[in-house]
């Protein structure tokens, strides 16, 4: 249960900022339209494509909640809301013990030729492994 008294949701995986920085490299260099780097992503653009005023409903309602955190803020916190906080801050923040450094979708969209090639090739083996099993 969380503090509302509801129970809690999986929470997507949170990924370090490096991610992003090597999809936007990959994007920028390459000859791809679009670059999915987590499955959240892609369950978002696959939802999006088949209903979107559903997945619109359900972001309006889920997606706030879900940033919210019932853990307080220190009250020495530095706040950037009108100027920079002074200092080297970084990129990395209080979620990175959680924050994955890696991507499986982004991976297999940066190599996608060999994904590809991975799937059929195990495909092949399956229908090959019940034909055998089956002709015995």
């Amino acid at each position: 249960m969380n503090l509302t008294g509801r129970r809690a949701r999986p929470v997507p995986p949170v990924f370090q900022p490096e991610v992003a920085a090597r999809a936007i490299y990959f994007a920028a260099t390459h000859r791809r339209r679009q670059v999915w780097v987590g499955w959240s992503t892609a369950k978002a653009i696959l939802a999006n494509r088949f209903a979107p005023g559903l997945l619109d409903r359900y972001l309006a309602r889920a997606g706030y909640r879900g940033q919210i955190t019932g853990e307080p803020l220190p009250p020495d916190a530095p706040s950037n809301l009108y100027t920079p906080v002074p200092g080297d801050y970084g990129a990395h923040g209080r979620f990175d013990d959680e924050a994955r450094a890696r991507s499986l979708e982004m991976f297999t969209d940066r190599h996608r030729s060999a994904a590809i090639a991975a799937t059929i090739c195990a495909f092949g083996c399956g229908v090959l492994w019940v034909w055998r099993r089956n002709r015995r």
